[in-house]
């Protein structure tokens, strides 16, 4: 195996490649070099040069992906050490104070990959414990100095790390699944969010354990829903339906394939004191036809499935199952019925999005009168530089 040097390595750009780089994009895909850095280590620290030799940033290497360098530094007086991460991963909690103080009984996205400019990393914190997940191989050659400071930055009681064995095969390594330092937790994570005490498993969670980037829609969109009769579609551990329930609607059917989820969804109703709400195991699509069929109606739908769309060339396909799920559940709702419908794919413009329900509405001759436009909370920022970074959509429209 090669060893890696001190010193970044040099890599060329073919012709007329440079131009993503100049904005400050920080994806380099093989395709994009002109030298594929093969025979580079993992985790090598490389110049990333035009055509004509001339420097444009610096990033790192891992020659077993087809994402080849993830680029840290457009300042060529920076080095990439741990000094970086560190300042970086303080710079990212830094933002997340910029809307208020830390709640230490709650939970927030720490650190947002591309959008703190730490390609390869996400954190999330639940009370006094963080779930942190790597998607970049290269960074792993840091893994160590990075989790420290993190747990000196947050005094965190225990770090759950991951490496899911999709992103494993994508980068070349090993899967991940362990208790940093060997300080493990037992018991779940308790955390409060939107009036709910809620439990998270850190060993079993979903990525870096739940979904934290809805949580304020869930308020918005279970504002709207009071009085209604819901259906809470791909609810995961039922974040839209609890509060919907919680904030006064008639009822609630939640929806996923995912008996752990919807476990965990029944517990934290208990936990809660919230009646109302009826946990369901199935299908999306195939609940929706089922309900569709049985001319089922309901005041409210809450679409939020999972990526459909994991890379450019799954556009259209994904365009089309968003298309199908909308047409099913608008079929269950009467003149005046409101959808809340999401997006989680980065790849899926949010153009691309409202024009699916355009064509969704032409076919099934309804009107749909978009009330909200939303993202995601403010602990998941978007670079302007990664447009990959604006992902959530989450439209909010009445339909007619």
């Amino acid at each position: 195996m090669a060893t890696i040097s001190d010193q970044p390595v040099p890599l060329r750009l073919k012709p007329s490649r440079q131009f993503p780089f100049l904005a400050r994009h920080p994806w380099v895909h093989a395709h994009a070099l002109a030298e594929d850095g093969s025979d580079l280590p993992r985790g090598q620290v490389v110049d990333l040069l035009d055509h004509d030799g001339n420097w444009l940033a610096r990033g790192v290497i891992n020659a077993a992906s087809r994402l080849r360098v993830r680029l840290y530094s457009f300042d060529r007086a920076s080095s990439i050490n741990p000094s970086l991460w560190a300042a970086r991963i303080d710079g990212a909690i830094a933002r997340r104070r910029l809307t208020g103080p830390a709640d230490p009984r709650g939970a927030e996205r720490l650190v947002f990959s591309e959008s703190d400019l730490i390609s390869g990393l996400i954190v999330d914190r639940y009370a006094d414990a963080l779930g942190v997940q790597f998607t970049s191989g290269g960074l792993l050659r840091w893994k160590d100095e990075i989790l420290d400071h993190l747990r000196a930055a947050t005094g965190a009681r225990a770090i759950m790390v991951r490496v899911d064995e999709k992103t494993a095969k994508h980068e070349g390594i090993e899967s991940i699944e362990q208790w940093h330092n060997g300080l493990e937790l037992s018991e779940p994570v308790f955390y409060r969010q939107n009036g709910l005490d809620l439990a998270v498993d850190l060993r079993s969670g979903q990525k870096t354990g739940s979904y934290l980037d809805q949580r304020f829609n869930h308020v918005t969109v279970g504002q709207y829903l009071a009085g209604r009769s819901v259906l809470d579609v791909c609810c995961y551990t039922g974040g839209f339906g609890l509060v919907a329930a919680r904030l006064g609607a008639e009822s609630v059917v939640a929806v996923d394939s995912s008996r752990a989820a919807l476990e965990e969804g029944q517990n934290a109703a208990l936990r809660n004191g919230i009646e109302g709400i009826e946990f369901r195991e199935g299908d999306c699509f195939d609940v929706l036809k089922e309900l569709g069929q049985q001319g089922a109606q309901f005041g409210g739908v809450v679409l939020d499935p999972p990526r459909f769309a994991g890379s450019r060339h799954q556009i259209e396909r994904a365009l089309r199952a968003y298309g199908r799920l909308n047409s099913l559940a608008i079929d269950l709702l009467p003149s005046g019925g409101v959808l809340a419908t999401c997006s989680c794919s980065g790849r899926v413009s949010r153009a691309d999005f409202l024009n699916m329900l355009v064509e969704v509405a032409k076919r099934r001759r309804r009107d749909l009168i978009v009330l909200e436009q939303r993202g995601p909370a403010p602990d998941h920022p978007m670079a302007i530089a990664c447009p990959e970074s604006d992902y959530l959509k989450c439209i909010i429209a009445q339909v007619c």
